[in-house]
């Protein structure tokens, strides 16, 4: 494990990043012992910064669900980080954005929490109980630390992702809201598009063939740290399309089939 002082360091150098809109180079570089529990407490001390000034936690995203993605990043599981509340832009608006470093766009289904979910043992069933309603999101994803080093060209590892609030940055959420035993959730479509043109098409069942099996995955995961869903905590049970790349200007439409749309676009 790296020693507290390093830990409270780098939390400190993502919260200044995130603020200053630069990129940082990789902690695995510099910290190659670096282990996957260094990056769940590098973003834990980020957190407590962030409420130190008055942030709120939200709720969680869950991300590299696909196995593709798990494959890439060389981990067997998927990794999860915290939903502030300063990351929740409305549906149909503008976003600017300056507010990120280097966006990319996401699909996603949220799941909006009427019941408290604990692990070690939870189970689809119970997400499915403990949920009050699922609607469509976009997530906006960000690199405070860089995706590749600007001189090896090296991929960052899953620990900087980790440390790095698993790249969340932003989120929309969509105005149609279903409950979960009305939707067959494994068999919700989205097509993503950009400027008018479909740049993505995905499935939800790409999630862990479930996407409440994320949100089960994540209740248990947590438990250890003693810490729980509760209600009213929106989870982003994990992407089902690969990111797309976005600049100022761009228009962003997600079309969910019977669960709605989700646009907004970046200025």
């Amino acid at each position: 494990m790296l020693p507290p002082d390093i830990v409270e360091s780098l939390a400190r150098q993502l919260y200044e990043a995130r603020r200053a809109r630069t990129q940082l180079r990789h902690f695995s570089r510099a910290y190659p012992q670096m282990t996957i529990d260094d990056g769940y407490a590098v973003q834990r001390a980020w957190v407590r910064l962030e409420q130190a000034d008055g942030r709120v936690i939200r709720g969680r995203k869950i991300g590299l669900t696909s196995r593709a993605m798990q494959q890439a990043s060389q981990i067997a599981e998927p990794d999860f980080a915290p939903l502030m509340d300063d990351m929740f832009f409305p549906e149909g608006g503008d976003i600017p954005v300056a507010t990120f470093i280097a966006p990319r766009v996401e699909v996603e289904l949220a799941f909006v929490l009427a019941l408290p979910l604990a692990g070690p043992n939870a189970t689809r069933d119970d997400v499915l109980a403990a949920t009050g309603y699922v609607t469509p999101a976009i997530e906006i994803i960000d690199a405070r630390i860089e995706q590749f080093d600007r001189d090896t060209k090296a991929p960052r590892k899953v620990f900087d992702t980790i440390a790095d609030f698993a790249a969340n940055a932003g989120i929309v959420l969509g105005d149609r809201r279903a409950r979960p035993q009305d939707v067959d959730l494994r068999w919700v479509g989205a097509l993503l598009e950009k400027n008018g043109v479909i740049e993505e098409t995905g499935l939800a069942a790409g999630v862990l063939g479930h996407p409440a099996n994320g949100v089960a995955w994540l209740a248990n995961k947590i438990a250890p740290y003693g810490e729980a869903l509760a209600a009213g905590d929106v989870v982003l049970a994990g992407s089902f399309t690969r990111p797309v790349t976005a600049v100022a200007g761009d228009r962003f439409r997600v079309d969910y089939g019977p669960l709605g749309v989700v646009a907004f676009r970046f200025t």
